[in-house]
């Protein structure tokens, strides 16, 4: 066993997981309920939030103005139809999340001019200390200063959050988990369902908030009795923006307290209202990364908190050895770069995880590597039970605007308790990835998602006994030099 020290935790890697006879890790993690700090309220609120609006007030309170209050717009009144996604008319207290960037920005400035009274919270975890010495400032010290810039504008108190311990139990352990056994998690869905609407959730739940709002890009439709009756996740105006699948795995009792300004309007849009506002963050490019990563790559994520390990690339049709690689959690199937292999383009097909191995081949796209029927297991209904109507539904296996009309059937998982859906695509796509979620639609309305199993079609890519073999062997070194890789010939389908 070797262990690793990385930052202040130690991560230990288990031998086992690269030899035969090793059982990868569940994913039963995802339906275990999220820990939270019981320290999270001591030392996370720099001081009290404002007297909370009594409900005679809220009912009595007047219909807000269109036109902009003081300091939220400049220049004239806004178009009723940017507040049309933030509840105007309704006169609420609103905690909302601010990141620094543009759209929660713009969020926020949009919910003071539907007239609501808003408390800013800026979330703070310990990946932002972990990192630090990548750069000759901290990260986060650069979004919290805009942040508190924003906030100052239009006199809106600033809290900040620290939910180191939150953020490690319940997304970091899981995704390193995940990479070890093989499979390819999504940080951001876990972020959103056991950090910004779980662990935040909770912690401000005596603090009387009617609603939380962040800068996603979705919609939430309240029905008219806010307790009783479900509340539906929308897709929002502008499709390829929408982030509805890294909110497709949220229990109603979320979904009910949310508010999303943005669902209403597009992104060109934002940016415009940014300008309109003179945010001091207007000019800001949109953060990428894993979750709340932000600048850290992928790569120094995973050699980090995993480590490497050195292991064999093979042919998959072949078995020819081509080369090594820095371990096998530093790739998902489908993925095509970092492998730097010559005569390509090559794809990751199949990973040997007990024996650290990784197959490629560039024929991925071959019309007989079929990938198009699937399981899906962790399922989550936003409306708490699966739909009645199975056979004709739609479904992102990915974020991004593209769907796919599916038909799904229920059937009982290896443990015969929780239920796993079958899912039929019309029509093949090599992207799908263990670990990956799938979200689920009816026209417009998100209705739950699950996380892609292990198998599809009863087979991954065919891999050859010769290459099987050879990844079985304990002593690798016996292979010698990777062979030279010829160039592929012209018009092959890859």
């Amino acid at each position: 066993m070797a262990m690793l020290r990385l930052a202040s935790r130690p991560v230990v890697i288990l031998s086992s997981l690269f030899f035969p006879g090793a059982s990868p890790p569940s994913i039963s993690a995802l339906t275990r309920p999220y820990t939270l700090s019981s320290s999270i309220i001591s030392r996370a609120f720099l001081r009290p939030p404002a007297a909370s609006l009594s409900a005679a007030a809220t009912a009595a309170a007047p219909a807000p103005q269109l036109s902009e209050p003081p300091g939220s717009a400049p220049h004239g009144e806004l178009d009723p139809s940017y507040l049309s996604c933030s509840m105007p008319g309704k006169r609420l207290r609103v905690a909302v999340l601010l990141s620094g960037g543009v759209d929660s920005s713009v969020a926020l400035r949009l919910l003071r001019a539907a007239g609501h009274s808003c408390t800013a919270f800026y979330l703070k975890i310990w990946f932002q200390e972990d990192f630090e010495n990548f750069w000759s400032e901290c990260p986060w010290e650069e979004d919290l200063k805009y942040a508190k810039a924003v906030c100052e504008q239009v006199d809106v108190p600033l809290e900040v959050v620290h939910l180191t311990d939150e953020y490690w139990e319940n997304v970091v352990s899981y995704i390193i988990e995940e990479y070890r056994s093989g499979r390819t998690p999504n940080p951001d869905v876990l972020c959103n369902t056991r950090i910004k609407f779980g662990a935040f959730m909770d912690a401000i739940n005596s603090m009387e908030y009617d609603f939380i709002a962040s800068g996603h890009y979705a919609k939430v439709v309240h029905s008219s009795n806010h307790i009783d009756n479900a509340s539906e996740l929308k897709l929002s105006e502008d499709m390829v923006k929408d982030q509805t699948y890294f909110l497709s795995h949220l229990s109603q009792a979320q979904l009910k307290r949310l508010i999303f300004p943005l669902g209403c309007i597009s992104k060109n849009e934002v940016r415009k209202l940014a300008a309109r506002f003179d945010l001091p963050n207007q000019d800001r490019k949109d953060s990428q990364g894993i979750c709340f990563l932000g600048k850290i790559k992928f790569s120094e994520f995973v050699a980090r908190h995993i480590g490497e390990m050195e292991g064999i690339i093979l042919e998959a049709e072949t078995g020819d050895f081509l080369g090594n690689h820095r371990g096998f959690w530093f790739y998902t199937i489908g993925q095509r770069q970092g492998l730097r292999l010559p005569g390509g383009p090559w794809y990751v097909v199949e990973k040997d995880t007990k024996n650290n191995v990784v197959f490629v081949s560039r024929n991925y796209f071959s019309v007989d590597k079929r990938r198009r029927l699937f399981r899906v297991g962790s399922l989550k209904w936003l409306i708490g039970a699966p739909p009645t109507e199975i056979s004709q539904l739609q479904c992102k296996v990915r974020h991004g605007a593209g769907f796919y009309n599916c038909s799904l059937s229920l059937e009982l998982g290896e443990n015969g308790q929780e239920d796993v859906a079958v899912v039929q695509l019309p029509e093949d796509d090599q992207g799908l990835a263990a670990g990956q979620f799938t979200a689920f639609y009816q026209d417009r309305t998100c209705i739950g998602s699950g996380v892609i199993l292990e198998s599809w079609n009863d087979q991954g890519f065919p891999v050859c006994q010769k290459a099987l073999e050879i990844a079985r062997m304990e002593d690798k070194s016996k292979l010698g030099k990777p062979v030279k890789i010829k160039v592929k010939p012209e018009g092959t389908v890859g």
